[in-house]
């Protein structure tokens, strides 16, 4: 049975992303003592990011487990003049202490991936990648957001475990942000040589996804740059994915972009009506029913730019359907179909900057000018993402538009990409705005 300070990490889980959760939460010790919530943190570093931003949640949790509100006594584990009894102690491994992970559960394999002409490339290389056909340790998948490059790096890190044989394959899967936090973490602790074991040592297999989040990151794309190199002279073998070509990161050392290449470089477009349907089809046999063909069709031609939406589209369908005892109609499936992003064969630019520019109470000057506004900004980064998203446009010519270059592009599809995953107030508040465009 869970003890308070367990229960109470257990709900914060349930608030925060898992990689704050790996990173921030898990290197901490607790344990409830009369009427306050103690904590350690392994380092002053750790305490002070800890009482910045997750204080409240910390608060929240401990009221919702224990039935009233705690206060919190927030120390490192050295400073502490009042230690925890040993029985109740939680104590881990500090975030760049930690070993990689030898037996990561992913999610998703290659039998669940459905090929079809936008991926099938990319997939016959993932494959060969795992059998060693390519003749090469590195491979980069680029895609935009949904079209399956988690997916087919998930699958590459289970089938080379897998097939391991009596050798237990040193896996580490982390993302660039993950990557990077860690590394800041590792400076501020005096953790780097404990951080380059896990990265450069202690792995057999490194998948690092998103690798277009180093832009502008000086000091963290030459640790990459080492951390790449100390693995290719070793023999290991590193996947990386990135929304964007090579070509197209800016801000990125020439070493870097150089890196990112040396590899097999896989690309994934979006995917056409055939494998949407092939898509709905699969993930409602996985469910375990039968999808009429009237359905099918209609979240195939609805649903076109992003495979994680049409997934997540036919799971909420199957689950309306059964939660309700009803059948599954087209009725039903527009119902659903309300709650994502429905493409529209006739979204152009000028409909997606007029759109934006109503939602957000400015005007096309407003929306072009140099101002730094929080409004705007946010504004010119929404139109910079549907745009990629929703027309045939280049990255330059979507910039022009709204006379900006292509770097500002760049990063600010990357912004609002990030704050809709992480579902931030911002993030939530651009989803509902696009939401709106695309009703």
């Amino acid at each position: 049975m869970m003890d308070a300070w367990e229960r109470v990490v257990a709900r914060v889980a349930q608030c925060i992303p898992p990689g704050m959760m790996q990173l921030w939460v898990r290197p901490l010790s607790g344990m409830v003592v009369d009427d306050t919530l103690v904590v350690r943190a392994p380092n002053q570093f750790v305490r002070d990011w800890v009482e910045k931003r997750l204080r409240a949640t910390f608060e929240d949790a401990a009221e919702a487990e224990l039935g009233f509100r705690p206060r919190l006594d927030l120390g490192v584990v050295e400073e502490t003049s009042r230690p925890l009894a040993a029985s109740r102690q939680l104590v881990l491994p500090t975030p760049t202490a930690a070993p990689p992970v030898s037996t990561v559960a992913f999610r998703h394999g290659f039998d669940d991936f459905v090929v079809g002409p936008c991926n099938q490339l990319a997939y016959a290389a993932a494959q060969g990648f795992c059998r060693g056909d390519a003749g090469v340790e590195q491979m980069l998948l680029c895609a935009a957001p949904g079209l399956g490059k988690t997916h087919l790096a998930q699958a590459i890190g289970a089938e080379i475990a897998r097939h391991t044989g009596q050798r237990q394959v040193r896996v580490c899967y982390v993302s660039a942000e993950e990557f990077v936090s860690q590394l800041v973490v590792a400076i501020r602790s005096r953790t780097t040589e404990q951080f380059k074991n896990r990265f450069r040592q202690n792995v057999d297999l490194l998948l690092l996804e998103d690798v277009h989040f180093f832009q502008g990151k000086e000091k963290m794309q030459d640790e990459l740059v080492s951390t790449l190199d100390c693995l290719r002279q070793s023999g290991r073998q590193v996947v990386l994915t990135s929304s964007f070509l090579p070509r197209d990161l800016k801000d990125m050392d020439v070493h870097l972009t150089s890196r990112l290449t040396q590899g097999f470089l896989a690309t994934m477009d979006r995917p056409d009506y055939a494998t949407r349907l092939a898509i709905v089809q699969d993930k409602a046999r996985r469910e375990g029913i039968t999808m009429p063909a009237s359905v099918a069709e209609l979240l195939a031609q609805r649903l076109r730019s992003d495979v994680r939406q049409l997934e997540s589209c036919v799971r909420n369908l199957v689950l309306r359907a059964r939660l309700l005892s009803v059948d599954i109609t087209t009725a039903l499936a527009w119902e659903i179909l309300r709650n994502y992003e429905i493409d529209s064969p006739c979204l152009s630019l000028d409909a997606i900057i007029s759109f934006v520019c109503q939602a957000y109470g400015i005007s096309f000057d407003e929306l072009c000018s140099r101002s730094r506004k929080r409004d705007r900004v946010v504004a010119r980064n929404t139109v910079f993402y549907l745009a990629r998203k929703h027309t045939e446009l280049s990255l330059v010519e979507i910039g022009r538009r709204l006379n900006r270059n292509h770097s500002t592009v760049i990063k600010g599809i990357t912004s609002v990409e990030r704050e809709i995953a992480r579902r931030t107030p911002l993030g939530n508040q651009i989803a509902h705005a696009i939401g709106r465009l695309l009703a």
